[in-house]
């Protein structure tokens, strides 16, 4: 045989030209069946261990179950006790729970043989039902898995208030008192803190639900200190977010915009978003709000989309919605069908002529009319003005429809204010009756109208002729735009078409004379 052949087989124990090497390798081989017992025995006493402990861990949940005296040792077989106490049916009573149960011992400890003569070391033949539990110190409290029937069961009474803890869910457990009440607690440990939380009457509380509750407050102490997700608020519904709205937000509007728009809100958006939560309201829905509308209502439905408008937008301000998602903003409203009526010369002596027919008897409300035909000022301006307001020749307003204004007064108005008597004690310049409140002008006014055969003319087409008055007599439009106070420039541009016919002279001078120019004839 060659040397590396006979290399190889001294190498694996088999050269049969070396009878030492024979030996060496038999040897080996012995050892390492020995070791290979060795670890297969030590397995297996591992395995029976955990299997004795978890047997334990039952028999004291049986003892807990049971209501067994903390003082009584109870004789434990684990394999016995593993099959008494896993089964459905198992353990209907204490008697058949202690026969399930064989000799001598303890609710807990090390198991050691019946015969002394057999050493602690267990051997591969001895069985866990032929030795004793040596009891050894007891885990703290009883342990047993609470669930509705536990609940359900008589526990004998104690000396004290003692603790029955959860078999599955560590730090979940039950308080028996000595008054015989029964509480759902758990024990948490944060930051290095022990602390119990009640989670409610055994009777209030079902037992899944504690469970449920002592589970979530356990995972949010485990999580304590992670970053986390905020939470986001969850959206109320809009009928009980309009009373926190309108609270807080309503003070900032004037008395007359709030009458407004509490009427919107009351007539025309709670009766369809009421019911409605902030954060499931969308365009889609905004949109089919408004086509209801597309039958005569326009003018409703764009008095009210703004009030919806501002409630989403301080509803993201709350942090109700999120930011960006007011379904209103963009939304088109209706076209508006203004009504533009302006007061003819002919139509103008009609009125001046009533006026004067009626001065007599309605002083007060002639002097209204007057000043509104004078002045081109609004309704509220006028009619609710003060003597405090009132600095010849102007009236100083602290606040109107665009903020603060001052009114001029020509001739004519100044003479009307000379002849108004003023009463002691009344700050309105056209008072009621009581004096506590400006008159009111509409009721007359919807008869005057008709004695005047004018039944189409409203109030505030007394302002658009002013602006056409302006316009005729070539003011621009700027210095329009001054005397009514407008704060836009485009709402002084509606009266601009006013002076088509001046625009159309101007055009006739100019082409006039181009054509002679060029020796046309005009």
């Amino acid at each position: 045989m060659n040397s590396a052949n006979c290399f190889r087989l001294r190498k694996i124990g088999n050269c049969p030209c070396d009878p030492q090497h024979t030996r060496i390798a038999a040897r080996s081989k012995a050892h390492r069946l020995r070791r290979l017992r060795q670890q297969l025995a030590a397995r297996l006493v591992r395995r029976r261990h955990a299997f004795e402990q978890r047997a334990i861990g039952l028999a004291i949940g049986a003892r807990a179950a049971f209501g067994i005296a903390p003082g009584l040792q109870i004789p434990c077989r684990p394999y016995a006790a593993k099959a008494a106490f896993m089964g459905k049916s198992a353990a209907k009573s204490i008697n058949e729970a202690l026969q399930s149960f064989g000799c001598l011992g303890a609710v807990d400890g090390h198991l050691v043989p019946r015969n002394a003569n057999i050493s602690g070391t267990l051997p591969d033949s001895f069985g866990t039902s032929d030795g004793h539990m040596v009891p050894k110190r007891l885990l703290p409290g009883n342990r047993a898995y609470l669930d509705g029937n536990l609940v359900r069961r008589k526990l004998p009474p104690a000396l004290a208030d003692y603790d029955i803890w959860d078999t599955e869910l560590a730090g979940f457990g039950m308080r028996i008192r000595l008054s015989g009440k029964r509480y759902w607690f758990v024990r948490l440990r944060q930051r290095g803190r022990h602390r119990r939380v009640s989670l409610g009457r055994v009777d209030e509380v079902e037992a899944l639900t504690a469970r449920g509750e002592a589970r979530k407050l356990l995972a949010e102490v485990a999580l304590d200190g992670l970053p986390r997700r905020v939470a986001a608020k969850v959206a109320p519904i809009l009928s009980d977010y309009a009373d926190e709205f309108w609270t807080d937000y309503s003070s900032h509007w004037k008395a007359s915009t709030q009458k407004r728009n509490q009427s919107a809100l009351k007539l025309d958006i709670l009766p369809v978003f009421g019911s409605m939560r902030l954060d499931l309201i969308g365009r889609a829905e905004i949109t089919r709000w408004r086509d209801s509308y597309a039958n005569g209502r326009e003018s409703k439905y764009n008095r009210a989309v703004p009030v919806l408008g501002a409630m989403f937008k301080y509803a993201e301000q709350l942090g109700y919605t999120r930011k960006g998602s007011n379904p209103c903003r963009g939304m088109p409203g209706f076209k508006p069908n203004k009504k533009e009526r302006f007061l003819s010369p002919q139509e103008f002596r009609r009125i001046a002529r009533q006026l004067d027919a009626e001065e007599p008897e309605r002083p007060i409300h002639v002097a209204i009319i007057r000043l509104l035909i004078f002045t081109g000022a609004r309704i509220s301006e006028i009619r609710d003005l003060e003597w405090d307001w009132v600095q010849l020749p102007r009236l100083m307003l602290p606040d109107s429809k665009t903020g603060a204004k001052t009114i001029w007064l020509n001739s004519q108005a100044l003479r009307i204010f000379e002849r108004l008597p003023r009463e002691e004690g009344i700050a309105f310049v056209f008072p009621n009756k009581t004096g506590e409140r400006p008159m009111a002008l509409e009721p007359w006014w919807y008869a005057f109208r008709r004695r005047c055969a004018l039944p189409d003319i409203r109030v505030h087409d007394l302002r658009h002729s002013f602006a056409s008055v302006a316009i005729r007599e070539k003011v621009p439009l700027a210095t329009v735009g001054r005397l009514l106070s407008h704060a836009l420039p485009e709402t002084t541009a509606r009266y601009a078409h006013l002076a088509d016919d001046t625009i159309a002279d101007a055009a006739q001078r100019v082409s006039g004379g181009l054509a002679g120019t060029l020796g046309l004839t005009a």
